[in-house]
């Protein structure tokens, strides 16, 4: 992968957290990280194929562009559907987009093996009390807001789950 690749996938994780983080404190995801995150994938395809000797494979393979392209438009129409069933908020459904590109169509099971898991745990997490010696800190104020409007800021969950889907090839490299 090149370097600019390399810059690339960082800058998306970072407006990936910041997604994460806006979600979890005010329950949206603004359009704007949306676009970005679209638009640096967009970026980063660029730098794939000009740094690829085969375009053709890096366009076409379900390992390559055309893979991740259906891959975030097929997480984008679920998205829509559970934000019609109102099962998601509007900037969660639009999240699934950028995160399909990113994970691309290998990467799909493991990401929905972790959101399935790291859904779950949240569930498990929001039951227990929080400890007294930490209620008065604004994290834990507005997990207790969450737990009391039952209102989960699916955004975090997602995030994590892409974030740890990305970083398993890396792990498997270092083995």
């Amino acid at each position: 992968m090149s370097q600019m690749a390399v810059f690339i996938n960082s800058l998306s994780v970072l407006l990936f957290l910041y997604a994460a983080w806006t979600d979890f404190r005010t329950w949206k995801i603004p359009n704007t990280i949306v676009l970005a995150l679209v638009t640096l994938y967009a970026l980063r395809a660029v730098a794939v194929m000009l740094a690829s000797e085969d375009v053709g494979a890096a366009l076409f393979a379900s390992s390559g562009i055309g893979g991740d392209v259906g891959a975030g438009l097929l997480m984008f129409m679920l998205g829509v559907v559970l934000w019609a069933f109102r099962l998601f908020g509007a900037g969660d459904a639009k999240l699934f987009l950028p995160i399909g590109l990113f994970v691309g169509w290998h990467g799909m099971l493991p990401f929905s093996f972790l959101l399935l898991v790291l859904g779950i745990v949240t569930l498990l997490v929001l039951r227990l009390p929080v400890p007294l010696r930490v209620a008065h800190l604004a994290f834990f104020m507005r997990i207790e807001e969450i737990r009391a409007s039952r209102k989960i800021p699916y955004g975090v969950i997602m995030v994590f789950a892409v974030l740890l889907t990305l970083a398993l090839p890396i792990i498997r490299q270092q083995q």
